[in-house]
């Protein structure tokens, strides 16, 4: 599969570097081949029924309106919920040169109204204006007209495949941040056996629908891949509805009409920022996937979401972290879409949301909500190299209002670091991969929540701590303590600090061991604690290793300077 997808992506991006380099940027590059790709696999979709649907229409446009046409046509597709009655596709339109633009515009009018929303949204227009004018529209149509992407030799995976590798191209092309759109399969596959390691005999059986949803959906890539994998490994018999919003009007393009072109419901696929345009308000979810840009600011989102932050009932009330990033705020937002007592929740994030902020920030006070009301599961640290556009550690997080008994009050952590394999050849910066072997072992480790080397269980109050102020006093020249009219030593803010307590101490306790004797004139100014929360994730899996032996370096040092004078007396004997 991977030399398929591979060999189609990198024949579609020569042709866009063969026939768009200096007509159009290199940013612009995506802009002009991803809508190509779209119309074609649609045609290779609508090919075997065509003749049908243009007949059926010629019979009854003028008797019927778009509306009443809809179920006609789209019988005549085959059943689709899309069609195209323009007697025109991309092959038939390389047999009029002359006429290309015209025709080709023809073609486009003729899909139904749902692919014509999809087309609108990859802002063709000026597009073809620009190609026609310089003689590359016919070009371009003639050279996708022998892609093969049918769905009888790409399937919906390898086509998603080849959407995220033309994409992460274009956007390194463009210096643009590559990769925010999509995650690699396998890892949404671990996150789907995570979410449903232990509640698999509740989804046996016929007549059980569960809903999806993503509010940072990119290609769709996650939505396609967490049903495929619930109706291949769970249950075929249970239906999976997808709900995704996307920011990117390319990117949720593609991802609608991958979703129509599995005849799945595409308006539940819908445009907009999920912090300030949620197009789901009010709507609750049974599985939450997501993967959110790494670092990406929300400062033009700041108003509203600061507003909404005020209000005792809205999504950021817990808190709102820096406005450099806004992974957390994803976080936030899906809990709020939990359905009572029975969602669950996969989410992605770099190393900063376990840890970034400091007692009574915004990033801190969010892990307080979430851990101490108990909806922390477990995070699962990730392989490095394992996504296309970055090279950083990552983990999966599990959030839910459903632990079973032996979860509760407890979280889990696993260190799966030295779960991978090294990919053939790197694509991008992913330059390693899970097998389904590291994916089962994972999940049973998850499953067997039981303490090893790599797996740590947790008290909710072991990530807490109270941030307490220490305070030491002035003294005067003589050496005297300075002192308010009351007789209360004044503080000496120079000389002030600050102790992290651990929930599960006492703090006058912690206060007596650890800080008197050290300054014996010190004290606590209790009106001032913050109670804060962190995931010092690497720490609890750190594993000393002792210093090698001053006998070990100096036999190293001896040995080296030994090949070293052997290596000399070769060349001079040159």
């Amino acid at each position: 599969m991977v030399n398929n997808f591979k060999e189609k992506a990198n024949f579609i991006w020569q042709v866009a570097d063969d026939l768009l380099r200096g007509t159009f940027k290199a940013h612009e590059y995506g802009d002009v081949i991803l809508p190509f790709v779209v119309l074609r696999r649609l045609d290779q979709v609508l090919e075997p029924n065509k003749d049908e649907v243009i007949k059926q229409y010629e019979q009854f446009k003028s008797t019927l309106d778009e509306e009443q046409l809809e179920p006609v046509l789209g019988q005549a597709a085959g059943g689709t919920n899309f069609y195209n009655h323009s007697f025109y596709d991309l092959r038939r339109l390389t047999q009029d040169p002359n006429n290309i633009e015209l025709n080709f515009i023809n073609y486009l009018n003729g899909y139904s109204k749902n692919v014509r929303e999809i087309i609108e949204n990859f802002q063709l227009d000026s597009i073809i204006s620009k190609l026609a004018k310089n003689d590359l529209l016919y070009r371009l149509v003639d050279m996708f007209a022998g892609v093969d992407l049918s769905p009888n030799n790409v399937t919906n995976h390898e086509m998603g495949y080849i959407f995220e590798e033309l994409l992460r191209r274009f956007s390194e092309m463009s210096n643009e941040t590559a990769g925010e759109h999509y995650t690699p399969r396998e890892v949404i596959r671990l996150m789907v056996s995570l979410l449903l390691a232990e509640h698999k005999d509740e989804l046996q059986g016929k007549g059980i629908i569960r809903s999806v949803y993503d509010p940072a959906c990119g290609t769709g890539g996650m939505l396609i891949t967490a049903k495929d994998y619930i109706q291949n490994e769970i249950n075929p018999d249970l239906e999976v509805v997808m709900y995704g919003q996307e920011l990117n009007e390319q990117t949720y393009a593609i991802a609608k009409s991958d979703v129509l072109i599995m005849g799945e419901n595409a308006e539940n696929i819908r445009l907009g920022n999920s912090f300030t345009q949620d197009k789901f308000k009010g709507q609750k979810f049974s599985y939450m996937l997501s993967n959110p840009p790494f670092g990406v600011s929300w400062k033009k989102e700041q108003n509203f979401i600061k507003k909404e932050a005020n209000d005792p009932h809205g999504r950021f009330h817990a808190g709102t972290p820096r406005s450099s990033d806004g992974s957390l705020l994803f976080l936030q937002h899906m809990i709020s879409k939990m359905e009572s007592g029975d969602s669950r929740i996969a989410i992605i994030f770099n190393g900063s949301p376990l840890f970034s902020g400091d007692a009574g920030s915004g990033e801190s006070d969010i892990r307080k909500w979430i851990i101490e009301n108990d909806w922390l599961e477990a995070i699962v640290a990730m392989p490095t190299e394992m996504f296309y556009n970055t090279g950083i550690a990552t983990y999966i997080w599990i959030i839910t209002n459903r632990k079973p008994q032996k979860r509760r009050g407890k979280v889990q952590l696993i260190n799966a670091v030295d779960y991978y394999s090294s990919m053939p050849q790197s694509l991008g910066n992913k330059r390693k991969y899970f097998t389904d072997e590291h994916i089962q072992e994972i999940t049973e480790i998850f499953g067997g929540f039981s303490e090893s080397k790599v797996c740590k269980i947790f008290d909710n109050a072991d990530f807490g701590f109270t941030k307490v102020k220490v305070e030491r006093p002035k003294y005067d020249t003589q050496g005297k303590i300075k002192r308010d009219k009351s007789g209360t030593p004044k503080p000496d803010s120079g000389l002030r600090d600050y102790e992290k307590i651990p929930l599960k101490e006492d703090i006058d306790e912690y206060f007596k061991r650890e800080v008197l004797p050290h300054v014996p004139d010190a004290w606590m100014d209790r009106s001032w604690d913050r109670v804060g929360y962190e995931i010092s994730f690497t720490q609890y899996f750190y594993q000393f290793e002792p210093l090698r032996s001053l006998e070990e370096i100096k036999a190293d040092i001896i040995d080296l300077e030994e090949k070293t004078k052997g290596l000399l007396g070769e060349i001079i004997d040159r």
